[in-house]
């Protein structure tokens, strides 16, 4: 039976984005006195909200960021992704076929809704988009959880008024197929450059090298 509702994740499924905001965390963490390169930091920060981010490189560091540390360090990401983000090959054309199939469909993001609005703009994707993201942010600021928590998935299922086991979720990081999978959805993953193993190991039901690969699973 085809599902009731589709969640996307946003960055490393619909856009091309992770590459830039690993080099912009890499280099803020270095110049912390935390070494790292952008693949350093793909490895450690994939997939996480900048909030949870703070806890971990304050103990790594030994030391209390800044006051205002998180939102300059978004202000960082929009600036650096409004300039550079890219759409993952083929995601407009997904869309679009998802749409024309009459399947409802929502973007669920630790992305903040500042950051997708400048991808989405970046990518021309904002029409198509609009009014369907649900953020971490807008989460965080009802109670709940970024991801790897459910929260933001069952939030967007909420918006969708959709039943979570109606639901089925394209992810490419470990984090949010663990958030995923906990909130009673079927997970597919995305890995386009590797063998899918991590995403498997999370729970996923088939791991998908290109974004088409989704239509096999919506007869």
């Amino acid at each position: 039976m085809p599902p009731d509702l589709i969640i996307f994740d946003c960055d490393g499924v619909l856009i091309d984005s992770e590459m830039v905001a690993s080099r912009v965390v890499a280099a803020e963490m270095t110049s912390l006195g935390w070494e790292m390169t952008p693949e350093d930091s793909m490895r450690q920060f994939l997939g996480m909200n900048l909030s949870d981010m703070v806890p971990m490189i304050e103990a790594r560091l030994g030391i209390l960021l800044p006051d205002g540390w998180r939102r300059d360090m978004a202000d960082k990401l929009i600036d650096a992704l409004s300039e550079e983000a890219v759409p993952i090959p083929g995601a407009d054309e997904m869309l679009k076929r998802v749409t024309a199939m009459g399947f409802d469909w929502r973007v669920a993001s630790n992305s903040s809704d500042e950051e997708m609005a400048v991808k989405f703009a970046r990518t021309g994707l904002t029409e198509l988009t609009a009014g369907r993201c649900v953020s971490a942010a807008s989460v965080i600021a009802k109670g709940g959880k970024a991801k790897p928590a459910p929260d933001v998935f069952l939030a967007a299922a909420e918006d969708a008024k959709i039943r979570p086991e109606r639901c089925i979720v394209l992810e490419d990081s470990r984090l949010g197929m663990r958030g995923a999978v906990a909130a009673g959805m079927i997970c597919y993953g995305f890995d386009p450059h590797g063998d899918g193993a991590a995403l498997r190991a999370e729970g996923a039901a088939a791991v998908f090298s290109r974004l088409d690969e989704i239509f096999g699973v919506l007869a």
